[in-house]
């Protein structure tokens, strides 16, 4: 599960989800500090947009980012 780059807190599963489908990143329930989706793993999902594989594993691989990188 992702953890936040800041305070290292533990996000639920709710909250990635929520963040994934967020163009501006998301603030962190625990320390408030925005985090945003790693361009590491754009890239790794950009092919599994379709898979319903892809729905149920995404919030355990997800990581997250202090600040709001490139796509490449």
């Amino acid at each position: 599960m992702a953890h936040c780059t800041n305070c290292h807190i533990k996000w639920s599963v709710k909250e990635i989800w929520s963040l994934g489908f967020s163009k501006n990143g998301k603030n962190c329930p625990n320390c408030g500090h925005k985090q945003y989706i790693s361009s590491e793993t754009q890239r790794i999902f950009t092919l599994g947009y379709v898979s319903l594989l892809f729905i149920i594993i995404f919030p355990f691989f997800i990581k997250l980012s202090n600040e709001d990188e490139f796509f490449w």
